[in-house]
């Protein structure tokens, strides 16, 4: 067994196809629309899905919000550099929600940015230990 994706309901589905591109780097790897469903699907990610863990995004036609519920967290992302990361989403106009520093309650250094839909993600350093 392996984990294949995460999907996440948006707003604007362009406006969220480019954040993951532009500002979080991965490359758009399919999209595909369902008339009789009424919604569109997109899948991107850091490499094919025959091999990598994907984020798809989800567009109802016609819904251009949704309410954050209490149980999400967030997504993680492995960077190589959180400072160097976070600077250059801030430069792209991505909102920061914790600039980049050491966690509360070690040493691992992190930071949080908020995608267009309200989405948190955790930048966290490639040195991190996985425990």
């Amino acid at each position: 067994m392996r984990m294949l994706h995460t999907m996440l309901r948006v707003g604007d589905l362009q406006r969220s196809i480019n954040f993951y591109t532009e500002v979080m780097g991965m490359s758009l790897l399919r999209q595909k629309d369902y008339p009789k469903g009424e919604f569109t699907l997109a899948f991107l990610g850091y490499g094919d899905e025959a091999d990598h863990t994907v984020l798809e995004l989800t567009y109802n036609w016609g819904v251009s919000e949704y309410e954050m519920g209490t149980a999400y967290g967030h997504i993680a992302i492995e960077v190589d550099d959180v400072y160097q990361a976070t600077a250059q989403a801030k430069e792209k106009g991505c909102k920061i929600l914790r600039e980049a520093g050491p966690m509360n309650a070690g040493s691992t250094i992190i930071a949080f940015l908020e995608d267009p839909d309200g989405y948190p993600i955790e930048l966290i350093g490639a040195d991190h230990v996985r425990t």
